[in-house]
Protein backbone atom coordinates (compact mmCIF):
# COMPACT_ATOMS: atom_id res chain seq x y z
CA UNK A 1 0.00 0.00 0.00
CA UNK A 2 1.11 3.36 -1.14
CA UNK A 3 1.54 6.17 1.71
CA UNK A 4 -0.58 8.89 0.59
CA UNK A 5 -1.71 12.18 3.09
CA UNK A 6 -5.02 10.22 4.02
CA UNK A 7 -3.06 7.26 5.66
CA UNK A 8 0.30 7.76 6.63
CA UNK A 9 -0.93 7.70 10.17
CA UNK A 10 -2.73 4.53 10.11
CA UNK A 11 0.60 2.81 8.36
CA UNK A 12 2.90 3.88 11.10
CA UNK A 13 0.65 2.72 13.48
CA UNK A 14 0.82 -0.41 11.42
CA UNK A 15 4.30 -0.40 12.00
CA UNK A 16 4.54 -0.21 7.88
CA UNK A 17 7.79 1.60 6.83
CA UNK A 18 5.89 3.56 4.13
CA UNK A 19 4.17 5.52 6.25
CA UNK A 20 7.58 6.81 7.71
CA UNK A 21 9.14 7.47 4.87
CA UNK A 22 5.99 9.68 3.42
CA UNK A 23 6.65 11.70 6.64
CA UNK A 24 10.28 11.66 5.97
CA UNK A 25 9.92 12.77 2.38
CA UNK A 26 6.59 15.83 2.73
CA UNK A 27 7.98 17.21 6.51
CA UNK A 28 11.64 16.12 6.97
CA UNK A 29 12.22 19.50 5.50
CA UNK A 30 10.43 21.57 7.66
CA UNK A 31 11.59 19.36 10.91
CA UNK A 32 15.48 20.05 9.83
CA UNK A 33 14.13 23.26 9.72
CA UNK A 34 12.93 23.65 13.46
CA UNK A 35 16.38 21.67 14.77
CA UNK A 36 18.61 24.04 12.51
CA UNK A 37 17.43 26.54 14.42
CA UNK A 38 17.99 25.43 17.98
CA UNK A 39 21.13 23.45 16.86
CA UNK A 40 23.05 25.98 14.78
CA UNK A 41 26.00 26.10 17.09
CA UNK A 42 26.47 22.34 16.60
CA UNK A 43 25.61 21.06 13.18
CA UNK A 44 27.19 17.99 13.27
CA UNK A 45 24.49 17.02 15.56
CA UNK A 46 21.68 17.70 13.26
CA UNK A 47 21.42 14.51 11.58
CA UNK A 48 21.83 12.33 14.61
CA UNK A 49 18.99 14.52 16.32
CA UNK A 50 16.42 14.33 12.79
CA UNK A 51 17.01 10.00 13.47
CA UNK A 52 15.69 10.87 16.84
CA UNK A 53 12.75 12.86 16.01
CA UNK A 54 11.49 10.07 13.40
CA UNK A 55 12.23 7.08 15.63
CA UNK A 56 10.26 9.19 17.89
CA UNK A 57 7.31 9.44 15.93
CA UNK A 58 7.33 5.66 14.41
CA UNK A 59 7.65 4.93 18.58
CA UNK A 60 4.81 7.21 19.73
CA UNK A 61 2.60 7.48 17.21
CA UNK A 62 0.23 6.46 19.20
CA UNK A 63 0.50 10.01 21.56
CA UNK A 64 -0.62 11.15 18.43
CA UNK A 65 -4.52 12.45 18.42
CA UNK A 66 -5.98 14.12 15.22
CA UNK A 67 -8.87 15.38 17.32
CA UNK A 68 -6.28 17.46 19.11
CA UNK A 69 -4.84 18.92 16.15
CA UNK A 70 -2.75 18.21 13.02
CA UNK A 71 0.17 15.74 12.71
CA UNK A 72 2.58 18.59 11.68
CA UNK A 73 2.21 20.92 14.39
CA UNK A 74 2.61 17.39 16.75
CA UNK A 75 4.90 16.13 14.30
CA UNK A 76 7.07 19.95 14.63
CA UNK A 77 6.28 19.94 18.31
CA UNK A 78 8.52 15.98 18.34
CA UNK A 79 11.20 17.73 16.88
CA UNK A 80 11.14 20.97 18.82
CA UNK A 81 11.30 18.71 22.13
CA UNK A 82 14.15 16.27 20.60
CA UNK A 83 16.11 19.43 19.32
CA UNK A 84 16.30 20.88 23.11
CA UNK A 85 17.29 17.37 24.38
CA UNK A 86 20.28 17.41 21.58
CA UNK A 87 20.90 21.00 22.35
CA UNK A 88 20.69 19.93 26.21
CA UNK A 89 23.71 17.16 25.82
CA UNK A 90 25.94 19.21 23.91
CA UNK A 91 26.04 21.77 26.58
CA UNK A 92 26.43 19.02 28.90
CA UNK A 93 29.36 17.65 27.16
CA UNK A 94 30.53 21.37 26.69
CA UNK A 95 30.77 22.19 30.27
CA UNK A 96 33.94 20.22 31.27
CA UNK A 97 36.22 21.99 29.93
CA UNK A 98 40.85 21.88 29.93
CA UNK A 99 42.07 24.71 32.40
CA UNK A 100 43.60 25.94 29.30
CA UNK A 101 40.26 26.94 28.11
CA UNK A 102 38.89 28.61 30.46
CA UNK A 103 40.86 32.38 29.47
CA UNK A 104 39.46 31.75 25.57
CA UNK A 105 36.07 30.80 27.72
CA UNK A 106 35.97 33.95 29.59
CA UNK A 107 36.48 36.27 26.70
CA UNK A 108 33.62 34.99 24.82
CA UNK A 109 31.52 35.49 27.54
CA UNK A 110 32.47 38.90 27.73
CA UNK A 111 31.32 39.69 24.02
CA UNK A 112 27.92 37.32 24.44
CA UNK A 113 26.92 39.54 27.31
CA UNK A 114 28.10 42.57 25.32
CA UNK A 115 26.24 41.14 22.30
CA UNK A 116 22.78 39.91 24.28
CA UNK A 117 23.06 43.03 26.17
CA UNK A 118 22.62 45.52 22.49
CA UNK A 119 19.98 42.71 21.59
CA UNK A 120 17.89 43.71 24.30
CA UNK A 121 17.78 46.94 23.50
CA UNK A 122 17.22 46.78 20.19
CA UNK A 123 14.60 44.33 21.19
CA UNK A 124 13.10 46.74 23.47
CA UNK A 125 13.08 49.68 20.72
CA UNK A 126 11.31 46.95 18.54
CA UNK A 127 8.28 46.43 21.16
CA UNK A 128 7.79 49.97 21.74
CA UNK A 129 5.43 50.20 19.34
CA UNK A 130 3.04 47.83 21.31
CA UNK A 131 1.04 48.23 24.53
CA UNK A 132 2.29 46.83 27.68
CA UNK A 133 0.21 43.78 27.57
CA UNK A 134 1.03 43.37 23.79
CA UNK A 135 4.53 43.67 24.77
CA UNK A 136 4.86 41.09 27.56
CA UNK A 137 2.21 38.82 25.55
CA UNK A 138 5.47 39.12 22.58
CA UNK A 139 8.30 38.34 25.40
CA UNK A 140 6.89 35.27 26.74
CA UNK A 141 5.93 33.74 23.17
CA UNK A 142 9.02 35.10 21.22
CA UNK A 143 11.43 35.66 23.58
CA UNK A 144 10.66 32.94 26.75
CA UNK A 145 9.49 30.31 23.87
CA UNK A 146 6.40 29.89 25.84
CA UNK A 147 3.12 28.48 23.89
CA UNK A 148 1.09 30.89 23.08
CA UNK A 149 -2.34 29.13 24.85
CA UNK A 150 0.09 29.30 27.82
CA UNK A 151 1.16 32.87 27.57
CA UNK A 152 -2.42 33.82 26.97
CA UNK A 153 -3.63 32.14 30.52
CA UNK A 154 -0.96 33.67 33.01
CA UNK A 155 -1.65 36.98 31.28
CA UNK A 156 -5.77 35.82 31.51
CA UNK A 157 -6.11 36.56 27.32
CA UNK A 158 -8.60 33.94 25.76
CA UNK A 159 -6.23 31.58 22.92
CA UNK A 160 -8.51 33.69 20.10
CA UNK A 161 -7.64 36.82 21.28
CA UNK A 162 -3.35 35.69 21.93
CA UNK A 163 -3.82 35.25 18.03
CA UNK A 164 -5.17 38.24 17.25
CA UNK A 165 -2.76 40.37 19.40
CA UNK A 166 -0.01 38.30 17.98
CA UNK A 167 -0.75 39.15 14.68
CA UNK A 168 -1.47 42.61 14.87
CA UNK A 169 1.58 43.38 16.80
CA UNK A 170 3.51 41.77 14.07
CA UNK A 171 1.65 43.90 11.45
CA UNK A 172 2.50 46.98 13.79
CA UNK A 173 6.16 45.87 13.93
CA UNK A 174 6.25 44.87 10.35
CA UNK A 175 5.04 48.72 9.47
CA UNK A 176 7.54 50.16 12.04
CA UNK A 177 10.56 48.59 10.28
CA UNK A 178 8.67 49.54 6.84
CA UNK A 179 8.84 52.98 7.60
CA UNK A 180 13.02 52.65 8.56
CA UNK A 181 14.07 51.10 5.80
CA UNK A 182 12.09 53.95 3.42
CA UNK A 183 13.73 56.44 5.08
Amino acid sequence: MRANKDNFVELIRKRREEGILYVIETYGGLLKSIVNKRLFSSPERVEECMNDIFLGIWRNIDCFDESKGSFLNWAAGVARLEAIDTLRKVQREQKVVPLEEIEILQEDTTWSTFAQQELSKETEEILKCLSPKDRELFRRVFLDEEEPEEAGKAMGISRENVYVRIFRGKKKIRNKFGERKRA
